[in-house]
């Protein structure tokens, strides 16, 4: 005991020490937290929090449209893409005092948290606005901001400044019409780096054209050839046939389930089974994209399983033996949801997850007896997507045998049925382990006397792998180069990918850095993508970068990656006359060599494989890797003019 109070007596001298009193407690409100905490109002103060605040504004004049106030949208970029203007033709944000704050509403709206008019439902049935600090935060953000309102027979303007307004709020003069124009740019205090990709705002605005048939949004960089106009009267039955466009994968069979709804909750949905591995799931709550999905992708997954399975019960059509999941349902299938729901909850500001428990029940009610009808009607196209079902849970069935082979067991214990020709490492701890693919047994050798046998595993490769583009799950698996890497990774694949099984968390393509060399990172880069992309997702694969040349010049060396590189260092080179070694392959080096260029952490380079762009990502290798020739022969057409030598 005595003890016990000799330490809480040093503890409190301490806080005295420190000053910690009731003073030191903060209180930051309004524009002072969103500054100091950005993370937890748009999520971070990366690229994704940058066009954050071009979403909170764009989705106000979104809301305009969906209540039908507003029927275009105009979006403009700065000419140095640091900056952005949103203009919409909607009623044109109150000016008029706020009875309790005293102040112009426009000025509410922008500088306090919690100011809107979609709280009570009255202004806004839907909107993808709900917690009134949207614009106030993009406001808070912003470097400057300026709003400039026309309605009620004039024209209005009011600046702002890092959340502050700056002076009073102006009229203009006389004015026709109504809409509101907001030019915003970033705060570089807060943002890494400030600057709007164009790609990506236009992505995202023909979306919302797509969303809101009827509506018409006019895109305008100053570094594009002119204005670019989005307008889709078809809706999302046509932004389905672009998406199954862009994936590259043809539709199982030409029917298209499409379902429009206008009672509560208003539902949009449509989908089709395509020939991919992969399920797509674009969905959306008011307008608002949902990529982390909620209550509503659920609904849906509810009414898909149960339709297709009775379905399937009525007809006979379930084969004996197989069992059948929701994941063989959905595989290959393209699926856009469109949901309005009157009081929405999202996991967070930045509103990528619906919450809603009773959602579900509602979208499943809704979907289900739709679905099931549309089956028994299109009897060609049901007969389809079963034949497609059943392939896949047969695969997947393949897949859960192949492995189940492979099973790492505790450290110091018996490891079965692992490839002859890995040669692994000593941990037992995947959060240590590196797998290292190697171009061949030569550069195998070398590898497998270079590397650190505690932590590092060696599985060479015999010449070019399979294209997996072009192959069905089945040959895969019965290709004896992938299998070897299917079961040295210990994790399964395709649906039955379990990333807890994984014996590596580091695996690393090494090849000759020549054509030959890429070409077959390539060929497994398109392996892992199409049948185990969880591994690039979290960012398990690298690409390791050998060097290409050695050049010596007296007692010193540089390792050369390619020849652009070699052109740099030759270049610096001030005396001596350098000796240039180019390697013909991994093979040529010595394990020493091997070692201190490629293999050691310390002092090797090492590319993280990511996606940036799933969609774009996708149809890249559809068309380069693909059966279809006369896409690839496009792509490479496209870019000849960048290429200044062409290996064929």
């Amino acid at each position: 005991m005595a003890t016990a109070k000799k330490k809480t007596s040093k503890k409190t001298t301490a806080d005295k020490k420190a000053g910690y009193t009731g003073s030191s407690i903060q209180f930051l409100e309004g524009v002072d937290h969103v500054r100091k905490r950005p993370g937890m109002y748009i999520g971070g103060v990366n690229k994704d929090g940058l066009h954050h605040l071009i979403w909170e504004i764009l989705d106000n004049s979104v809301d305009e449209v969906i209540n039908e106030h507003a029927t275009e949208i105009t979006v403009e970029l700065d000419k140095d893409h640091c900056g952005i203007s949103i203009t919409d033709n909607g009623r044109g944000i109150p000016i008029d005092k706020h009875p309790k704050l005293k102040i112009p509403a426009l000025v509410a709206v922008f500088t306090k948290l919690g100011a809107g008019g979609k709280f009570d439902g009255s202004n806004y049935k839907h909107s993808g606005g709900l917690h009134g600090v949207g614009a106030a935060v993009a406001n808070a953000l912003a470097s400057s901001l300026d709003v400039t309102v026309w309605r009620d027979g004039g024209r209005w303007k009011a600046s702002f400044e890092r959340g502050v307004q700056v002076g009073k709020l102006k009229k203009l003069g006389a004015s026709r019409g109504s809409g509101t124009t907001v030019h915003l740019r970033p705060d570089p205090e807060v943002f890494k780096t400030v600057f709007f990709d164009p790609t990506l705002v236009r992505t995202r605005l023909e979306s919302k054209s797509y969303l809101h048939s009827g509506l018409k949004i006019i895109f305008i960089d100053p570094k594009a050839k002119g204005p670019e106009i989005f307008f889709h009267k078809d809706g999302i039955k046509e932004y389905l046939g672009k998406l199954v466009a862009v994936r590259g994968k043809a539709q199982v069979h030409p029917g298209q389930f499409q379902l429009e709804r206008s009672k509560d909750p208003k539902l949009e949905a449509t989908f089709c089974w395509t020939e991919a591995t992969e399920d797509a799931t674009y969905s959306f709550v008011n307008g608002v994209p949902t990529p982390d999905g909620g209550t509503h992708e659920q609904g849906f997954r509810n009414a898909l399983g149960k339709a297709v399975r009775a379905y399937m019960q009525t007809h006979k059509l379930e084969p004996k033996g197989l069992t059948m999941n929701l994941e063989d349902m959905k595989e290959g299938m393209v699926v856009i949801l469109s949901c309005y729901v009157l009081d929405p909850q999202f996991q967070s500001q930045t509103k990528n997850r619906l919450n809603n428990p009773e959602v579900t029940g509602q979208i499943e009610g809704a979907i289900r007896p739709a679905l099931e009808q549309w089956l028994h009607e299109n009897r060609s196209t049901a007969e389809a997507i079963v034949a497609r079902v059943i392939a896949s849970a047969r695969a997947r069935a393949a897949s859960r045998a192949a492995s189940s082979k492979v099973s790492r067991k505790a450290a110091g214990s018996l490891r079965l049925n692992l490839p002859g020709k890995l040669a692994d490492c000593g941990s037992s701890d995947p959060r240590k382990c590196e797998l290292f693919i190697v171009e061949g047994d030569s550069a195998g050798g070398s590898a497998k006397m270079g590397r650190d046998r505690k932590t590092q595993a060696i599985l060479p490769l015999r010449g070019k792998v399979l294209n997996a583009e072009q192959a069905s799950l089945n040959k895969v698996l019965a290709n004896e180069e992938l299998g070897n890497v299917v079961k040295a990774l210990g994790c399964g694949i395709g649906k039955e990918f379990n990333a807890a099984r994984l014996r590596y968390h580091r695996i690393i393509l090494l090849m000759d850095a020549d054509s030959d060399g890429h070409h077959i990172a390539t060929l497994l880069l398109t392996f892992f993508y199409r049948y185990m992309p969880e591994l690039i997702r979290r960012g398990h694969i690298y690409l390791a970068q050998p060097p290409l040349y050695r050049v010596i010049v007296g007692k010193e060396t540089t390792w050369v990656s390619d020849d652009e590189h070699l052109k740099t260092v030759i270049a610096g080179i001030k005396r001596g006359k350098p000796e240039i070694q180019r390697f013909k392959g991994l093979g040529e080096m010595m394990p020493a060599t091997l070692k201190d260029t490629t293999l050691d952490p310390k002092k090797r380079v090492l590319i993280k494989v990511t996606i940036k762009d799933e969609l774009a990502t996708d149809r890249t290798i559809s068309d380069l890797m693909g059966k279809d020739t006369g896409a690839r022969y496009s792509f490479i057409m496209e870019r000849a003019a960048e290429a200044e030598l062409l290996d064929v």
